[in-house]
């Protein structure tokens, strides 16, 4: 039976020629900043972003908790979008871990109203804890892979820079944002103080994620890095076919866009689903079951060999990555057609 994952990006399977690029790595220990592939990776992603310095970390959770302890100290408070991954999927270690507290705000599409951002930044008073950061995430992943454009990343920067708070960006799919719109991804982050992205997602890299800003941000975090137990010794295994991927993957990405794009517009067909069609920007397709329940969704179709996820009680997220094609859409589809013919008897 034809297998169609589309649970997430991140179960790409990287490409051979990345991956063998793992035995030809000059090796050394990195927490020494002795790994030469290692170093190669991270000026890259600075010189990419046009920013001072980056630094190699596990994964994308990492990079969000270490950017945000690196940006404030115990008791901040930190703006958030409701819907944000920082917020909701990252087990609350801002607060675990880092001692600071999340203040959501409701935003559109990852965009949050520069006038809500203001009214919600603490009085300087003994009763509050004082903001100090702002995190925006580009893509948004809750709100469909949306983009937040630089126009607007601007419009939010300047109500942060007003009143002294840093801006960080969760980029964990920048990239996708960056060829939806045409641009170099260092416009995206013009008005950003720092930001990370993932190698293990859309790019197609085994693992990891890359912090990028200013060179004592990142001394910082390199040290909080240490004590959270993510120094590593010889990382250019997994630098070396992130350079690769950093250097063939990006324009690629278009291919996902494509085909979420023909996903979306298949689903649009079926009366049983309700979906926005203005959501989907890059490679994630969010949809939403008129009368029957996700979970039944999600359980029918994986035994037609298309799996996905239930991310509401009748909302329903698939994505595309590198190792979808067109044709597996056309399957999946059918597949869904199907699903919701059996169902609906």
């Amino acid at each position: 039976m034809r297998i169609v994952d589309l649970r997430s990006d991140t179960v790409t399977i990287p490409p051979k020629e990345a991956l063998a690029t793992i035995l030809e790595a000059p090796l050394g220990d990195d927490v020494y900043r002795e790994d030469p592939t290692v170093n190669r990776l991270e000026a890259m992603a600075a010189e990419i972003f046009e920013k001072e310095a980056a630094l190699l970390v596990t994964s994308g959770t990492q990079a969000n908790l270490i950017s945000v302890m690196a940006h404030t100290k115990r008791g901040d408070e930190v703006i958030v979008e409701y819907d944000s991954h920082i917020y909701n999927y990252e087990v609350g270690g801002m607060s675990w871990i880092a001692g600071v507290h999340p203040r959501p705000i409701k935003g559109v599409r990852g965009f949050m109203d520069p006038a809500a951002i203001e009214a919600a930044i603490r009085p300087k008073d003994i009763h509050c804890g004082e903001t100090t950061l702002l995190c925006v995430e580009n893509t948004h992943n809750r709100a469909g892979g949306t983009v937040i454009t630089p126009k607007q990343m601007e419009a939010m920067a300047e109500v942060a820079r007003r009143y002294g708070l840093k801006v960080y960006v969760d980029g964990a799919r920048i990239f996708n944002a960056a060829v939806a719109l045409g641009v170099k991804p260092s416009k995206l982050v013009e008005h950003a103080d720092s930001l990370s992205f993932c190698l293990s997602k859309g790019l197609a890299g085994p693992v990891g994620s890359l912090m990028v800003g200013p060179k004592d941000f990142i001394e910082r975090a390199r040290k909080i890095r240490k004590v959270l137990g993510g120094g590593m010794r010889k990382a250019g295994v997994i630098a070396a076919p992130g350079i690769w991927v950093l250097e063939h993957m990006v324009d690629r990405l278009k291919e996902d866009h494509e085909n979420a794009r023909k996903l979306a517009l298949g689903l649009s067909k079926i009366k049983e689903i309700s979906i926005d069609l203005d959501s989907v920007q890059t490679n994630i397709v969010i949809f939403e079951l008129k009368e029957i329940s996700a979970k039944v969704f999600v359980e029918a179709l994986a035994k037609r060999g298309v799996k996905c996820g239930a991310i509401g009680p009748r909302k329903i997220r698939m994505v595309t990555h590198y190792g979808i094609t067109s044709e597996d859409i056309d399957y999946t589809l059918k597949a869904v057609k199907a699903v919701i013919d059996d169902l609906s008897e």
